[in-house]
Formats: structure tokens, sequence, C-alpha cells
């Protein structure tokens, strides 16, 4: 995309907003998300089958078998350094076309999978899968901004809560699959199949409104980030942020269970947080075009870090649905708008795909040690006070840089236009007031 032609969210010549393609991008980024995060949560069913049936000679608490599904969530991030600078050129097509492949390929082998082959499962499902999630996970969210400029907010939150909704269907529908009659091997196949035919409902669907020809090369986009103290700080918040909230996703289940709740009803505690989350990513975008994309992302950050530390007090059944429903809301809420405002800051939209690589590049390893480090917190005498406080004060940090994002912007005295402009839109949400 030319810089003559960068498409800003202030710019007066703009995406439509509106229309057949643009409308059946955002549902095929839907299908993407669900398929892609989505049915990365659903590992929790893999690990507890591994464990109990498929690879017996490694216990529950085997390191080895919690890296099979740490690896699929760091590369499905971390791939998008590549993804991104290659969506920036132009390969929409072909990254969600080979990452919808590599996905679907990567599920039907795992059906062949046999009991105690670890290293097959642990290429296919860990390696294979993570780079196909990787390749379509960048692109199917920065296409949105070809088509959406002043909605682009409230349709990147309804993309992304494909995610928690898949986070829902893919567990239960596995859960009933491996350990019902049907078995491992016939089971896997029919979730790969459910899997591949909304993929290729997906790629049918989307569209880019103008091949984004990058006019910068890759390391100079980089050395251009790292002379912004508003990237780095929104890097360094996101980091400091998912470094905590994974707690609850991890843990809640556990945490319910050895409180000495139903061992059914802790089950569903997991998707009861994902039925909030949906809600809290597609309202996201509405309330975020009134408070501010910025203001919203801060708000949202300080109310998960309190809940994160109030599940200290987790005991009983209302406990857990009201920590759920609150977390699950306001972890949404985050989820949906830091892609939002990664394009806000980005005023040459040619680089978007650059600088989610660059900064997911970074913060994928807060998911990758986030998990390890809440476990060894814990211990094995369950002292749930130790990782909640961790957990709470780092994302709190969250909330300390946004407000640093705030003031930094506020005090520039002579930003360029294009970046002024970013900033003013994503700190009054988009709408563009009259101001000098």
């Amino acid at each position: 995309m030319p810089p003559s032609n960068s498409q800003t969210a202030c710019s007066e010549s703009g995406p439509p907003d509106s229309g057949f393609r643009a409308w059946g991008t955002v549902f095929g980024c839907f299908l993407m998300q669900f398929c892609g995060f989505g049915y990365i949560s659903s590992f929790g069913v893999y690990q507890d089958y591994y464990t109990r049936i498929y690879l017996l000679n490694h216990s529950p608490s085997a390191i080895s078998v919690r890296w099979i599904g740490a690896l699929t969530s760091f590369l499905a991030i971390n791939v998008t350094l590549i993804s991104g600078p290659l969506y920036d050129r132009g390969w929409f097509y072909h990254l969600v076309i080979m990452g919808s492949l590599l996905q679907s390929l990567s599920l039907f082998v795992l059906s062949f999978a046999k009991p105690g082959q670890f290293y097959m499962i642990f290429m296919v499902q860990g390696i294979l899968s993570g780079i196909g999630m990787g390749l379509m996970y960048g692109p199917s969210l920065a296409v949105v901004s070809q088509h959406f400029s002043r909605r682009r907010t409230l349709v990147m939150s309804l993309v992304t809560s494909g995610t928690p909704l898949g986070s829902m269907i893919h567990p239960i529908m596995l859960n009933h699959l491996l350990n019902g009659t049907v078995g491992f091997a016939r089971g896997v196949r029919v979730s790969a199949s459910f899997v591949s035919a909304l993929l290729l409902i997906a790629c049918l669907f989307m569209r880019t409104r103008e091949l984004p020809v990058s006019t910068v090369s890759y390391t100079a986009v980089a050395r251009k980030c790292s002379r912004e103290v508003l990237f780095i700080l929104m890097t360094v918040g996101i980091l400091l942020c998912q470094t905590g909230y994974f707690f609850p996703v991890f843990y809640l289940q556990l945490d319910s269970i050895k409180h000495g709740i139903d061992v059914h009803f802790s089950f569903y505690s997991f998707v009861i947080m994902n039925a909030a989350c949906v809600i809290g990513r597609c309202t996201a975008g509405m309330i975020a075009t009134y408070a501010g994309v910025l203001n919203f992302t801060i708000a949202s950050t300080v109310a998960s870090s309190a809940i994160i530390i109030s599940m200290i007090a987790l005991s009983d059944v209302a406990s857990v649905v009201v920590l759920g429903l609150a977390y699950g809301y306001f972890y949404g809420v985050y989820v949906a708008l830091t892609v939002p405002l990664m394009t806000e800051f980005t005023p040459d939209l040619s680089e978007l795909g650059a600088r989610m690589g660059i900064c997911f590049a970074f913060t994928a390893f807060s998911g990758l040690l986030s998990g390890p480090i809440s476990g060894a917190l814990l211990g094995s005498q369950y002292r749930w006070w130790i990782p909640s406080l961790f957990s709470g004060v780092s994302s709190s940090h969250c909330s300390c840089t946004c407000a640093s994002l705030v003031l930094k912007f506020a005090s520039s005295s002579s930003p360029s236009s294009e970046v002024r402009c970013s900033w003013r839109c994503a700190y009054t949400g988009g709408i563009i007031r009259n101001h000098p």
C-alpha cells in the first residue's frame, strides 16, 4: 500500500465500513479465531486424556506433556513475526490457505498417533499445529483494517469473540468424543473434519480490499519501533498483563476442585468464564467507541487485576460463578482491545503486520512462561494466595504502563499529523471531534 494511500483511522477517504465483502471478511476472520486460539483452549481435554490413557509413561505433573500445549500457543503467536511482514507484502491468501492446510493436516495426522508415541504427538500437535495457527492469526486480524476504519474497534472485537466461543465448544465436543464410545482416533478425525470445514468456509469468505505492498524493509520498521516510546510502552504493558492474566484461565477449574466443589461443575467453570468472555469481546468495541480504546483498556486491566487477587477468597460455588463471570468479561474486553489499540498507534497501516509480529514476538514469552511460573508459586501444598497475588500485581503493572501512554502522548508537543490523528482516535474511541 503506497504511503500516499495509507489508511489511517482519521483518513478522509478511508475503507468503506460496509458491504458484503467487508462483512464476509469479518465472518471469515471470526471463523479463523474460532478454529485457532479457540481450539488451543481445548488442550486441557487432550492433556487429561494423554496423562490418564494415551501417555501413561508420563505422569499428570510431567513437564513434557504440558509443553505440547504451551509450545502450540507460543508458536501461534510468535510465528506472527514471519507472517506479519509477509502480510504487508501482499501474501494474505498464501498465508491463510497454508495455515489452514497445516492446521487441518496436523489434526488428521494426530488421529493416527498410537498410545505412547509422545514425540509424534509433540511434533504434530505442538509444532505443526502451532505453525499453522501462527500463519493464520496475525493476517486474519490485520485484514479487517482494510475494510473498516470508523467501526474498526467494534468489528475487531467481534472477530476476536470467536476465540472464547471456540473455547466453549471445542472442549465440550472433544470431551464427549474422546471419553465416550467414539475413541481417540475417530474422535480426533471428527474434530479435524469440523475444523477443516470451517477453515474452508473462512478462506472462501475473506477478501482483501487492496493488497498492501510494503514500501519499507522489515528492519526499517523494527528500527522505527525501537525508537517509538509509545510502541515500547504498549509492548511492555501487554507483556506484563499476559504474565498475570493466564492464571485464572489455567487454574480456576483446579482451584474450585481443591476447595471441595463438585468436579462436574468445576469443568463448566471454564465454560462460564468463556461465556462471559464472549460478551466482553462483543461489547468492548461498542463501549470503546465512546470511552476511547486506551481508556477502556486501562479500566479492564485494573478490574482484571482486582479480580485475580480476589481469587484468594474463592471458597464455594457462588464465588466461582461470580469470579468466572467477572473475570471472563474484563479479560474478554482486554483481549478484544489489544489489536485495535495497536492499530490506532500505527500511523501507516502498511506496517501493521510487521508491528504486530514484533509486538507478539516479545509478548508470546509471557504466555509460554506464565503457566509454569504460577505452578511453581502454587507448589505441592496449593498455597493459592501466592500466585493470585503475583498474577494480580503483574496485571496491575499493565494499567500503570497504559496510563503512561496517556501521559506520554498528552505531553508530546509536536508529533506528526498522522501520529497525532492516530493518538486522538485511540483516546476518543475513533470519533474525531472538533478539537484544534
